[in-house]
């Protein structure tokens, strides 16, 4: 019986300080003014060795139902109740709040059991970050979440197919979601750039339910594409 996941993550930069003179000199090499600086700061979101995964979404394209797996600052994961952040399942989606590691642990036990998966720029984001952010945690991945880049018998990658693999003009999901009719999740006035300031907040389950709705999304942006777009 197949069994295809769709994914999708949320992460956030690591604190500057927390890097070493050699490391802070190396970010901004590049950075020429105080606009710069904040740029590089606001990217490091975007990178491995610099940002925190803060959520993982996973849905069976099959049933629809799925996890999100989030995370909180250590004082909020020593009190969950307080916070407001105990294990409970909405829709169809169960939502586990842990610690780094352990959200990814729960995604590659999901994994383990796919045969195929969804995403959206997987290949340029997702799909790198959690294979590093895991070995750098010492958390043993159970699938190769980057195969061959020309088929799509394992992996599809939405933004890669509606690309036609970067041979046409990119757009996001929001953008792809609204020209398909399908409903986009950051209609709730949500994006990527504010997971930062929501996590600051500690603002978990908005980013948590934010991942959730991007799961929708994609799952119906690959039904799109799957009935319509391949031969």
């Amino acid at each position: 019986m197949s069994n295809t996941i769709v994914f999708d993550i949320e992460t956030i930069p690591k604190n500057f300080d927390s890097f070493d003179q050699v490391q802070q000199t190396y970010l901004m090499k590049f950075a020429e003014d105080e606009q710069g600086i904040e740029k590089v700061k606001e990217q490091m979101a975007l990178w491995a060795p610099t940002n925190e995964i803060v959520a993982i979404g996973v849905m069976s394209l099959e049933s629809k139902k799925g996890a999100v797996y989030f995370s909180a600052s250590a004082e909020a994961l020593a009190d969950k109740q307080n916070f407001g952040i105990m294990d409970f399942e909405e829709n169809g989606i169960k939502y586990f709040c842990g610690t780094e590691k352990e959200i990814l642990q729960k995604f590659w036990q999901v994994m383990a059991k796919a045969h195929k998966f969804v995403t959206f720029n997987g290949r340029g984001f997702d799909c790198p970050v959690l294979m590093l952010r895991s070995a750098m945690l010492n958390v043993k991945p159970s699938k190769n979440l980057m195969p061959y880049r020309y088929a799509h018998d394992v992996h599809v990658d939405l933004l890669e197919q509606m690309t036609f693999y970067n041979a046409y003009r990119k757009f996001n999901l929001d953008f792809y979601c609204k020209a398909f009719g399908i409903d986009s999740p950051k209609a709730n006035g949500i994006n990527g750039h504010d997971v930062k300031n929501l996590f600051a907040n500690e603002e978990y389950l908005k980013i948590a339910k934010y991942c959730a709705g991007d799961l929708s999304a994609t799952r119906e942006l690959y039904l799109r594409w799957r009935d319509y777009m391949t031969f």
